[in-house]
């Protein structure tokens, strides 16, 4: 299972998703206000709004704060902020490959803060291309194994036209190209297959196996990187055993 998906798993564990809701909150309306600047308000025709509010409503927003923010984006006006995308690339502890999406009115004290925090916990930060091969765009929805039968997971998903279906952990992953991804959830919600996330996301090709020293390390600077208000994204390709994220959880 990927990286990303397994600090998502972390979370859920340690109950810090909910503990952060305002945080989440924060980074989800700067996404849907310039996600409406650049392509509109019609969420049927703005996949990346569209994309935006989807996340959304998995994390319970209120249907006000959404509005809100695609009215903001599109009136432009004090608000509707000037923000650069830009991701940085980098390494953690023991080569893990990292991918930072950062939206910032201020470049320089962004990379400086996230410099510091790669640095601080084992990692440096990368030349632009160091590790942006090993990631593809994907969407992924996760399920409980205690919803559904592997096999009878494998046949719905793939028959609906899902990449793969990857077991670890007392989880299913569910890859998708993302034009098939919100057809794949549709089904899977028809059938009253309840997922514990579902997004598009960044899957690594390989991973990078961390001992329990290099394991507390990376999760702290993914925590440290999640926490900066100009992050918007992390993904990172590390494999963790589940006896050694037993412990850390």
């Amino acid at each position: 299972m990927s990286g990303h998906s397994k600090w998502s798993t972390i979370k859920r564990k340690k109950g810090a998703i909910d503990s952060k809701r305002g945080k989440i909150f924060t980074k989800i309306i700067k996404e849907i206000t310039l996600a409406a600047r650049l392509g509109g308000g019609d969420i049927e025709g703005n996949s990346r709004l569209r994309q935006a509010v989807l996340v959304a409503k998995e994390e319970n927003m209120p249907k006000d704060n959404i509005e809100r923010a695609i009215k903001k984006g599109i009136g432009g006006g004090e608000g509707a902020a000037n923000y650069e995308e830009i991701t940085y690339e980098g390494y953690g502890p023991g080569g893990v490959a990292v991918l930072v999406e950062i939206m910032t009115d201020n470049k320089n004290r962004t990379v400086a803060e996230i410099r510091h925090i790669f640095s601080k916990h084992g990692g440096n930060l990368g030349e632009n291309g160091c590790v942006s091969w090993i990631f593809a765009k994907k969407g992924s929805i996760v399920i409980d194994k205690k919803v559904i039968d592997e096999d009878a997971l494998m046949e719905l998903a793939l028959e609906a036209g899902a990449e793969d279906v990857k077991s670890e952990d007392g989880e299913y992953e569910v890859i998708t190209d993302p034009a098939s991804f919100e057809s794949i959830k549709k089904v899977l919600d028809a059938k009253g297959i309840k997922h514990l996330e579902a997004r598009i996301s960044m899957i690594p090709s390989n991973t990078v196996k961390l001992g329990a020293n290099k394991a507390e390390q990376m999760l702290k600077m993914m925590e440290k990187l999640e926490d900066n208000d100009d992050v918007q994204n992390v993904y990172a390709n590390f494999d963790i055993d589940e006896d050694v994220m037993e412990k850390l959880s």
